[in-house]
């Protein structure tokens, strides 16, 4: 989804996205039902705990120690395409700011937060990506995080 401004060989050298504290296990992406039965199908070894209406991939927290998503390889994610929705649109995310749907970007992802706002409101406004993330939350509104201050925002849901 975001190859146009986003290289797949930075992904995979950065990783930030996989690996995940103590404080910020709220940021474990979500396993929507399609890709639960999918997992249970295919990675029966990959365990899952539900979080909400959704799901979130079991992760044992010790302290500040960083704990990488069980699906990380050395190759990237073993899921390709099939990656949790969370993932294929980060660092991108919709969050909740005093009741409004907006699309905020985490200035973690370094690549994505060194282009211009301009471009990123311009990726997001186009091909119905802002739509898409906009639906998905309606159908799945545990993907909905409240909003970060500093985060900037990219669009806001009409």
């Amino acid at each position: 989804m975001l190859k146009k401004i986003l290289e797949p060989a930075s992904c995979g050298k950065c990783r930030i996205c996989c690996g995940f504290d103590e404080s910020d296990k709220w940021e474990i992406p979500l396993v929507f039902e399609e890709l639960r039965g999918y997992l249970a199908e295919n990675h029966p070894d990959i365990k899952l705990i539900e979080r909400g209406g959704e799901y979130v991939f079991d992760m044992k927290f010790n302290g500040d120690e960083v704990i990488f998503c069980p699906m990380l390889t050395e190759n990237g994610c073993k899921l390709g395409d099939k990656k949790p929705f969370d993932c294929r649109i980060w660092p991108f995310r919709v969050n909740d700011l005093d009741g409004k749907r907006v699309i905020t970007v985490s200035p973690v992802c370094d690549t994505v937060s060194a282009l211009p706002l301009s471009a990123l409101c311009d990726f997001v406004s186009k091909d119905g990506f802002a739509k898409l993330l906009f639906d998905t939350a309606k159908t799945h509104p545990d993907m909905v995080k409240p909003y970060i201050s500093g985060y900037p925002i990219v669009a806001v849901e009409e």
